[in-house]
């Protein structure tokens, strides 16, 4: 299959291209780098030519109330050139939970985008999965001072990024789900308690204070960033870390 990876060159394309390419596919990696513009339509109708799948990783620059309109501008540019361009299944990853926390400019525009690919004229496939191992480094960021990081206890699954990866692969060398299939990966933890489990790997002294109104997962209300029957990847948090 010849596959057009939208995003092609960020931390799950990459992957995903390689992932591709090795089980025999045709994965092609398309990013600003390579002369394309989800924002202006730029590039877009040359890159999607001929392709079998388009896989969209693209992402908003920023996770505030801008985020939407990026999502709405880029969904409709690539849905215009795919659907110029004869293609027969369309891929985007999202997150488990988005439609359950409107709180949140970025999980709104998140959702927004599965509407939009859902309400358009090709099959397709969503990939929804729990938080990425790789971005706890910012999430610690997020709230911390040269003592104390603050952190709530929202419920976190945490999945690392080249489990992720392998999952939207194996979606977009498949049949169109025309759904949605939850990855997550195989633990749940309170985020303040992998907040003290990052520091003590990492031999950082500071401090994991709980606290309900820190940071963006303060939004969260219950457990609805996990999800038990999700397909369970492979990785382990002690093991990524190490």
């Amino acid at each position: 299959m010849k596959i057009a990876v939208i995003g092609g060159t960020g931390l799950i394309g990459s992957q995903v291209v390689k992932n591709l390419n090795a089980a025999g596919h045709e994965a092609v990696p398309h990013s600003k780098s390579t002369g394309i513009d989800v924002l202006t339509g730029q590039g877009l109708d040359e890159a999607v030519a001929g392709a079998d799948t388009v896989v969209n990783l693209t992402n908003s620059p920023t996770f505030d109330e801008a985020s939407p309109a990026f999502f709405q501008t880029s969904m409709d540019n690539l849905l215009a050139a795919a659907h110029k361009g004869a293609v027969g299944h369309f891929v985007i990853l999202s997150i488990v939970g988005t439609d359950q926390v409107p709180e949140l400019d970025y999980y709104r525009a998140k959702a927004l985008q599965e509407k939009i690919l859902s309400a358009g004229p090709i099959p397709y496939s969503i990939v929804r999965a729990t938080q990425f191992m790789d971005f706890m480094d910012a999430v610690l960021s997020w709230t911390a001072d040269a003592d104390i990081v603050r952190l709530p206890a929202t419920p976190i699954q945490p999945i690392a990024s080249k489990d992720v990866a392998s999952a939207v692969a194996e979606v977009a060398a498949g049949a169109p789900l025309n759904g949605i299939r939850n990855i997550a990966g195989p633990e749940v933890f309170p985020l303040d308690e992998l907040g003290r489990i990052t520091l003590s790997h990492k031999g950082d002294s500071r401090t994991v204070v709980t606290d309900p109104t820190a940071g963006m997962f303060a939004a969260v209300k219950g457990d609805i960033l996990t999800d038990e029957n999700a397909s369970l990847a492979p990785t382990h948090y002690a093991d990524w870390l190490s």
